[in-house]
């Protein structure tokens, strides 16, 4: 039996896991290029080195058909997928079936379907896919969509893996960042296992809870900024209000600026400069927070989004304050603005302690990632959605990445002509060279909790629409996405339609 490790539902897989990694000669880490994929790939990667175990890595935007076949043509015997592979356990069962190479899974997407998988390597776990090595919370009746993410699973498998004497628990920091990453927040904090895993990062010492506002900038946003751009919780005359907010806080018994009132900057401001709020004092921020949900209920704010002002806040205490890299929301927006413009190796190396030319260009990246993704989300409120019986969706073509049409669907969701009530379908073309006939189409499908509370399962839509069309698709019930041939998109939108009013129905 296992040591019981922070999963303790997790912890015979994960120590199979972890056996058949020390038994290899070299590995090859592969991972996802988001927030949660390229923390999963520095845990890994840490885990990998403190075991003394030489690896290689590679990243993917999709681990579709021909990425698989390029992993297997790398004749590298052991592969260690993080953070994709469950569901594609039916093409990566084949490569493994042929003896190319052993597959290692550390995921928490749906698995393949195992009537799909070579049944040499793949058999069924209450209709799942499972394998060998196999490290995936929805085998063990955990939540992948709110309970562990991709990072959490390699930390368990970081853990397991780790050297006698050595703590691990370090790691549990970024497992945090790619947990809040991949919107696994759950009434404003985390919970199940990757609330163990917040205590493990507590009692490391690398991790701070607090009740805090959930703003997001609350380390590197001027504080007028802070709560001009803060949208998730529209307070009228702030949010997007310039005049507003300046109004508002001239009102208030706070210094605005550093060096006023001898108040000082956590570091990165000079005198006169905006203080932010990591810059005020416990009694500044209770002053702003008080007079801000005062505001909201003078204005009419329905009390359940008032509530959503306040939550659990997470906060990398060895990381410098005033920096991006202190606030977890702020790390992991970070790191989506590096992979999804090919530079996962940016990312990493951040993740991984460069604290120099990496996050300077990680920081690069950041600016135009926030431009590119308020531009599609004006493309969208000014060319409005299609509406269908259970569905809206709209088609980006080329003025959208296909690596950020996911984001700008979330983000746009209950703007303009949105509907927030709604599932929503984002079309973008794929890359293609340019002068290239495109042939295959991104699709990105973005839920809300409430409706996965009354069953919207998007991750099972993705999947059966796509396949419908002769593409293939997955990932959690409030989020997921697809590839489909071109010219296939309204035989997918009625397709989806039509699985979403099931289930919803």
């Amino acid at each position: 039996m296992a040591r019981a490790g922070p999963v303790p539902a997790l912890a015979d897989r994960a120590a199979a896991c972890a056996q058949r990694l020390r038994e290899a000669d070299e590995v090859l880490l592969a991972s996802h290029i988001d927030a949660d994929g390229l923390t999963s790939a520095a845990i890994a990667a840490s885990a990998l080195e403190r075991a003394g175990i030489p690896f290689e890595t590679v990243f993917s935007k999709q681990l579709d058909a021909e990425e698989v076949a390029a992993i297997a043509a790398r004749e590298q015997e052991t592969v260690l997928f993080t953070d994709f592979g469950s569901g594609q356990l039916d093409r990566i069962s084949r490569h493994a079936a042929a003896g190319e190479f052993t597959p290692i899974v550390a995921d928490h997407h749906r698995p393949a379907d195992p009537e799909d998988c070579d049944p040499e390597v793949v058999r069924s776990v209450d209709g799942y896919a499972d394998t060998d090595y196999h490290l995936n919370p929805l085998l063990e009746g955990l939540d992948g969509s709110s309970e562990l993410s991709g990072a959490g699973a390699s930390y368990v498998l970081a853990r397991a893996l780790e050297p006698e004497g050595r703590d691990s628990r370090d790691l549990a920091a970024l497992a945090v960042v790619g947990a809040v990453g991949d919107m696994q927040t759950t009434d404003g904090e985390l919970v199940g296992a990757n609330r163990s895993i917040v205590e493990e990062g507590v009692a490391a010492g690398v991790v701070e809870t607090a009740t805090d506002l959930t703003l997001y900038g609350k380390q590197t946003r001027p504080l007028p900024k802070l709560l001009e751009y803060a949208s998730d919780v529209h307070v009228p005359g702030i949010t997007g209000d310039e005049s507003g907010v300046l109004r508002f806080l001239d009102g208030l018994d706070v210094a605005l600026k550093v060096g006023e009132d001898g108040s000082e900057s956590a570091g990165g401001t000079s005198d006169g400069d905006w203080r932010r709020w990591v810059d005020l004092t416990d009694d500044e921020r209770r002053t702003v927070a008080s007079a801000l949900v005062q505001r909201a209920v003078s204005r009419g704010v329905s009390a359940d989004r008032i509530e959503g002002l306040v939550g659990t806040t997470y906060t990398l205490v060895e990381e410098p304050k005033g920096t991006e890299l202190r606030d977890v929301s702020e790390f992991s927006t970070l790191l989506n603005a590096t992979a999804r413009y090919e530079r996962a190796d940016v990312g990493l190396a951040v993740c991984l302690g460069n604290r120099d030319g990496a996050l300077d260009r990680a920081r690069t990246l950041l600016a135009d990632h926030r431009r590119n993704l308020s531009e599609g989300i004006q493309l969208v409120e000014r060319e409005g959605v299609t509406r269908e019986d259970n569905v809206q969706w709209f088609h980006a073509g080329d003025r959208i990445r296909e690596t950020i049409v996911g984001i700008v669907a979330g983000m746009a969701m209950g703007s303009d002509g949105v509907d927030r009530g709604t599932p929503v379908v984002a079309f973008a073309d794929k890359d293609a060279d340019e002068g290239d006939e495109v042939t295959e189409v991104k699709v990105s499908a973005r839920g809300t909790p409430s409706l996965t509370r009354r069953g919207l399962d998007l991750s099972a839509v993705m999947q059966e629409a796509s396949r419908s069309v002769g593409g293939d698709g997955g990932g959690h019930d409030v989020a997921a996405g697809a590839t489909v041939p071109a010219g296939t998109e309204e035989e997918f939108v009625d397709r989806a339609d039509e699985l979403v009013g099931q289930q919803l129905d």
